[in-house]
């Protein structure tokens, strides 16, 4: 009997079991899709010579992550590379917004937009650097983070204290507006707040678009080397090395409850799976509450919550094998790992106020990935890996195109909004669309096939607004790994601190179920303390190992 059953081989639900593992541990790990990696896959799909990133491909927050770091991966083999340039944002006048490598550099860029922009920039960067490693503890630490929260409250005194927290609440249009005379460095912060499903207009958008720009600054946007799969492939190496057990094709159907505790989970075919001491879910919020766990084992508030969670935008992704780099108008876009594509700040305040009506947008805006550019064992020389993702609504009320898109997602539907989406990138890169060689199209509905967690193509594992997030993810009074469950935890996206590949939820559950002290292991550590005191040490606090 394992002590641990972990649902799900995402990374959250490697990163879990490989933390149990390391504590020594039995862990057993079931995964619904023939492979693992949730959405950090690669494949060959879309051409035999091109290596292909399933959902996710750039990994800032990975980077910067120190549950990752501890993992130490490079042992595994996992080796990241970096595009010579981090992000661009092309303008349709051939200029060109640029998130670089060096500091100094972006804000010489900005400079070249309006005198003092580059300074603006350097500024933002200078508060980032000096509480970089505050600001990442309270990301990854369990809600509440009280000692970095206590840290960063003593190096930033009360005044700089409530400058930074009104920074980071801002919207983003305003953060950009009072920062940036010229439209580049207001589109850096932009377009990477949209990275999220947050409106240029929305409270805390500022916040994270200043957050991603700092870590592309200070960390990159890297990928590893040979594909997104790669990542997982460190993840179950390290985890066979450390004796726990992946099983592929194991589809969970429910959390086992005795006496109020989880026991065990049963499989599709039928199978009781036992856990010794823990269960922990690698699954959506409405996956674990609505469906794994019998709702007669849960509290009636919960299920009352459960009906307002809100799932994060919708996703259209399409791949590209292409013969050539895209023939970008603007220079420097062409060695950027990451384009994103979008008319001004208002053209993403227009994105997504469409979306907020449910009407799928005329013009998309686009975060496009350059993966050859970035790694160059993607493809073959002189060719480009390439993908690019677009938002939709979850429920399709119209289209504010010409296509008259309704939400089937059949064959017609597909290729509209994949042509739709060629068609923009044209405008930033006339000839694009000669240079495509093939290309796949993931609609929503097939990138939840792809992966359970990804409803409806919702990659975040939950709306990034307020609302949702701190001690209401995923939904208000919760904030931890822990459940109403004894012995079951959340260890998914759902989870604070939310989406983006960096392993937090993962390790928060998997630290929640080792804090926990069962009478036995009481028993156990009392025995040793006993005897130490016996000959003649001090007498031993046993839980405090435990703590």
């Amino acid at each position: 009997m394992p002590d641990a059953v972990v649902i799900g081989a995402g990374p959250n639900g490697l990163v879990a079991a490989n933390l149990l593992a390391d504590a020594g541990w039995s862990v057993e790990v079931l995964e619904e899709q023939p492979e693992p990696g949730g959405a950090v896959r690669s494949d060959r799909g879309v051409h035999p010579d091109f290596v292909s990133d399933v959902c996710s491909s750039f990994y800032p927050l990975a980077a910067a992550s120190p549950v990752l770091a501890g993992l130490e991966l490079y042992r595994e083999g996992l080796r990241w590379s970096h595009a010579p340039r981090v992000v661009a944002h092309p303008l349709t006048d051939g200029r060109c917004a640029v998130l670089e490598r060096r500091a100094d550099a972006t804000a010489a860029g900005l400079d070249s937009f309006a005198p003092g922009d580059g300074a603006a920039w350097q500024d933002l960067y200078d508060v980032w650097d000096r509480l970089r490693p505050d600001i990442l503890d309270l990301l990854f630490t369990p809600f509440p983070p009280v000692l970095p929260s206590l840290r960063l409250a003593a190096r930033l005194g009360a005044g700089d204290g409530l400058r930074l927290a009104r920074t980071l609440l801002l919207p983003v249009r305003r953060l950009g507006e009072e920062e940036f005379e010229a439209e580049a460095g207001r589109l850096l912060l932009a377009g990477n707040a949209l990275h999220a499903d947050l409106a240029p207009e929305a409270a805390g958008s500022g916040g994270y678009g200043w957050l991603l720009s700092m870590l592309g600054q200070s960390d990159g946007f890297p990928v590893p080397v040979g594909g997104a799969g790669m990542l997982t492939e460190a993840l179950v190496r390290r985890l066979e090395h450390r004796r726990g057990a992946l099983r592929c094709g194991e589809r969970a159907v429910e959390v086992v409850v005795r006496a109020g505790r989880a026991v065990a989970v049963r499989t599709a075919a039928g199978e009781s799976v036992p856990a010794r001491r823990a269960v922990l879910a690698d699954v959506s919020v409405p996956a674990l509450y609505g469906e794994l766990v019998d709702e007669r084992h849960l509290p009636s508030r919960l299920l009352r919550d459960l009906h307002r969670f809100q799932w994060d935008f919708a996703t259209c992704k399409v791949d590209w094998a292409l013969d050539g780099a895209v023939p970008w108008t603007a220079g420097e876009a062409s060695t950027a790992g990451t384009v994103h594509l979008a008319d001004g700040v208002d053209g993403l305040t227009r994105f997504a106020a469409q979306l907020a009506m449910g009407q799928v947008p005329d013009r998309p805006f686009m975060l496009f990935g350059q993966m050859t550019t970035a790694d160059a064992t993607r493809s073959p020389a002189g060719t480009e890996s390439a993908w690019a993702y677009t938002h939709v609504p979850h429920r399709i009320k119209g289209d504010a195109g010409d296509d008259g898109l309704t939400g089937r997602w059949d064959r017609r539907e597909q290729e509209a909004v994949a042509d739709r989406m060629e068609q923009e990138v044209e405008r930033y890169a006339p000839g694009f669309r000669t240079r495509i060689m093939a290309r796949r199209i993931l609609a929503p509905p097939t990138l939840e096939a792809l992966d359970a967690n990804l409803s409806g193509g919702a990659v975040n594992g939950g709306t990034t607004a307020f609302h949702q997030q701190l001690l209401f993810r995923p939904m208000p009074g919760t904030g931890r790994p822990e459940t109403p469950v004894e012995g079951l935890y959340l260890a998914s996206a759902g989870a604070h601190p939310g989406g983006g590949v960096h392993g937090a939820p993962g390790a928060n559950a998997a630290r929640a179920a080792l804090r926990v002290l069962t009478p036995a292991r009481l028993l156990v550590r009392t025995r040793r303390a006993l005897a130490r005191r016996d000959r003649g040490g001090r007498p031993a606090d046993p839980g405090a190992r435990e703590r």
